[in-house]
């Protein structure tokens, strides 16, 4: 009798990566980006931007769209993002009651109000990127995404040129598959990729439906925070979810 192989997904088997630097409280996209991927590496080893998303995002008040920004220390221009740090203690509390007063409404602020509050009256961390991870890793949690966390710091070698060190970090974690932001289309080397084995692809962050959102106009860019306290436990529809309606 013959043996009937099972049919092996090849698509499937590959090990899928993303790398970004870490952003405070950052948009839906960010984690879309996340959940696509087997493992994300945050990329803090990386010199640091001013006015970037490091250490700012926006919400949705009242007043209209407003930044919450962690006030960091002044230092030179070629200090990495692991290397920054606060520089005003009462940063967290004055986000959290901006945030408490914004969103005290929302349908799923009490339900996730104890989470962050924590996150915010007890943090005790000064590094930027601790502090960002920490949120991260929390919504994670909350959107349910179970992708592995790592640091580009964990992997050794990175003195390459940008594209070169995304390979190499690929080649460390044993990923043959490379999933970007659309951005960076415009400065990567994607012969790099292809020399080395690693299909890149890029993420599209068009098509995501609108959700119940307060202060009119509409907008996707602001934190996910806003998602997930007026959406909660569906916040993931708006993010993956729709497309295996549309698909």
């Amino acid at each position: 009798m013959a043996v009937i192989e099972p049919k092996i997904n090849r698509e499937s088997m590959k090990k899928k990566l993303a790398i970004l630097q870490s952003n405070y409280i950052p948009w839906k996209g960010y984690f879309d980006i996340i959940h696509q991927v087997d493992e994300f590496i945050i990329y803090d080893d990386v010199q640091y931007t001013k006015g970037d998303w490091r250490n700012r995002n926006l919400i949705k008040t009242r007043q209209g769209v407003k930044w919450l920004t962690i006030p960091v220390t002044r230092g030179d221009l070629n200090r990495r993002i692991i290397d920054v740090t606060v520089n005003k203690p009462d940063w967290a509390r004055n986000h959290w009651q901006t945030i408490r007063q914004s969103y005290a409404k929302a349908p799923y602020f009490r339900k996730y109000q104890a989470l962050f509050e924590s996150l915010y009256m007890d943090n005790t961390e000064q590094v930027l990127s601790r502090i960002n991870f920490n949120f991260i890793r929390a919504i994670n949690e909350i959107l349910g995404i179970k992708t592995k966390l790592s640091w580009s710091m964990d992997y050794g070698g990175l003195d390459k040129k940008p594209t070169q060190r995304l390979v190499f970090l690929c080649q460390q974690a044993g990923a043959d598959y490379y999933l970007s932001g659309p951005a960076a289309q415009n400065y990567l080397d994607e012969e790099c990729f292809a020399r080395a084995g690693v299909e890149l692809a890029y993420v599209d962050y068009s098509g995501y439906p609108l959700y119940p959102q307060f202060y009119p106009p509409f907008t996707h860019q602001v934190s996910v925070l806003d998602l997930i306290f007026m959406c909660g436990p569906r916040a993931g529809d708006y993010i993956w979810g729709w497309r295996e309606d549309v698909g």
